[in-house]
């Protein structure tokens, strides 16, 4: 279901309460629309944060570059809050354009990720981080499962590789010094099994399953 709320007075209520009740981490605004994101299940925060962790310790840590778990990226410094997104994860390489400043990031990320969950638009995003010069995005989707690399090629973004548990393909990225596959995941008494992320690092033979 979608809403739309003409009356001014209202939508700033609205926006206050999730504002008060830590509502909004993934609300964003599309030139000058605010949209309302819905809050993310377990599972998605599940696998954000093991983005997160990986990411930090091979980017991070050696000084590779900076790493966080979502951030405000925007086209414009001035007036930014009047269009900017909220990828899960983001990462700029040194001497990425991204230039980071306290409330935000202005231009794009040399890469992200995105989760997607029920109505979140996170394929309408794609041409946002194209025009900014986002390099890579990666997309974990769930229904059904899939993850799908984009990366900029002639200032486009074009689907590098679609990696699923039927074909099993493993998808390098050209940014990040790791590779991605979908793999089956284990069986646990207390939940229903789901798909993990194999996450590679050849160079130093490590594997981490989200």
């Amino acid at each position: 279901m979608i809403a739309v709320i003409r009356d001014r007075d209202l939508a700033e209520e609205l926006i206050a309460d999730r504002r008060a009740r830590g509502a909004d981490h993934h609300d964003e605004v599309w030139e000058g629309v605010y949209m309302m994101s819905p809050l993310a299940n377990d599972e998605h925060q599940e696998i954000v944060g093991g983005f997160q962790a990986v990411l930090y310790r091979v980017i991070q840590e050696p000084g590779l570059g900076k790493v966080r778990p979502g951030v405000n990226v925007s086209d414009r410094h001035r007036d930014w809050k009047e269009n900017y997104r909220c990828p899960d994860v983001v990462v700029r390489m040194e001497h990425g354009r991204a230039e980071i400043h306290d409330t935000h990031w202005l231009g794009g990320p040399d890469f992200l990720v995105e989760v997607v969950s029920p109505d979140d638009q996170t394929y309408e995003k794609l041409p946002f981080y194209e025009a900014i010069g986002t390099r890579e995005v990666l997309v974990i989707d769930r229904r059904p499962w899939a993850m799908v690399l984009y990366r900029l090629t002639d200032g486009k973004l074009l689907e590098a590789g679609r990696s699923t548990l039927e074909n099993g393909v493993t998808l390098p990225s050209e940014v990040v010094p790791l590779s991605f596959r979908l793999i089956s995941g284990p069986v646990l008494a207390q939940s229903p099994a789901r798909p993990q992320v194999e996450v590679i690092q050849s160079a130093a033979g490590q594997r981490w399953a989200i």
